[in-house]
């Protein structure tokens, strides 16, 4: 066979080309599966904060146990995903006399707790009139893909949801 007639010959051109392409191909499939899956967990952790403050806040009072058992519920929002990455704190914020959020009790399942009293900080502007109060829920969710691909690293998911109590002008917190 010549050179001429070698240039010339096409067989096994296709199967060059999907040599080529298909690391390519399987690299974005992968990447779309692991940043589709890392969405629906933000959503969860999101929703998870959603459910805790929601929970607290259509009571009048609540106890250290009600509390950890909304924490577990919560976990069990974040299903099919580990639910031991979720780390969550429930705080009830009274706005002062001049409008000052402060932390009247706060509860942590993974989030450290923050100190009654304390100005809460990065708290929105003009939610709070003076005496008011709001349940603020926060989840901090650590998401570590199965495949590993494109997502090599853990990402942390961090979400806040604030709910006004229903029942009550605030909600308590008994031991």
């Amino acid at each position: 066979m010549s050179l001429k007639t070698l240039r010339k010959d096409q067989r096994g051109s296709a199967a060059v080309e999907f040599a080529l392409i298909a690391p390519v191909a399987i690299l974005l499939y992968c990447g779309f599966a692991e940043l589709t899956m890392a969405m629906m967990a933000e959503r969860r952790a999101a929703h998870a904060a959603s459910v805790v403050a929601d929970l607290v806040s259509q009571t009048t009072q609540v106890t250290t146990n009600d509390v950890t058992d909304i924490f577990r519920i919560g976990g069990s929002i974040m299903h099919p995903f580990p639910s031991v990455p979720l780390k969550m704190r429930v705080t009830s914020v009274t706005a002062d006399v001049n409008g000052v959020p402060k932390v009247t009790w706060s509860q942590g399942g993974g989030l450290g707790p923050l100190t009654g009293g304390t100005v809460v900080s990065g708290f929105p502007p003009n939610l709070l009139a003076a005496g008011d109060s709001v349940i603020k829920a926060d989840v901090q969710y650590a998401f570590t893909s199965p495949l590993q691909m494109t997502l090599p690293n853990a990402l942390t998911f961090n979400d806040t949801f604030y709910l006004k109590p229903r029942r009550s002008g605030s909600v308590a917190l008994l031991p």
